[in-house]
């Protein structure tokens, strides 16, 4: 049950952060893409309170500064790394600054990923529920407006 749950929370996880962008990116609407919450079609369908939002709101202010510095810093290293193999620095040259990238990446992720687990902390079991139904009905369109996967 414990694996379940854990599971299921990983994929709220990460499909909550895909869906909010997408959901946050309806054009009646005047915040900024990824603050779902602030959505007024998102607070409707989810059944958000004010207070809940209010609540989501603090975690994304109090995470805001630390994600972004270190997706700045995962930029950077990304940046050093194209320039490394434009100059076609040496394997171990390479090896050394994809570790870092890719240990900056792992970071921002995990900072993200737990800002998102905080987040869903805030809903209750029905509205996850009704997210689930919500972000089920996101995949299917979004698998029926993408072009097909050339074959490997």
């Amino acid at each position: 049950m414990r694996t379940l749950l854990r599971c299921w929370l990983s994929c709220a996880v990460l499909s909550l952060a895909a869906f909010g962008l997408v959901h946050a990116q309806t054009p009646s609407q005047p915040t900024r893409p990824g603050l779902w919450w602030k959505t007024e079609p998102f607070k409707r369908d989810l059944g958000l309170t004010a207070d809940q939002s209010t609540r989501i709101d603090k975690i994304w202010e109090t995470n805001r500064l630390e994600l972004r510095q270190e997706w700045e810093l995962l930029t950077k290293l990304e940046e050093k790394l194209s320039n490394l193999i434009q100059k076609d620095a040496d394997e171990a040259t390479l090896s050394r600054q994809i570790d870092r990238v890719e240990t900056a990446r792992a970071n921002a992720n995990k900072t993200r990923s737990l800002m998102l687990v905080q987040m869903m902390k805030i809903l209750t079991p029905d509205q996850r529920v009704r997210f689930k139904a919500i972000h089920d009905r996101w995949l299917a369109e979004r698998r029926s407006t993408e072009p097909p996967r050339p074959e490997e």
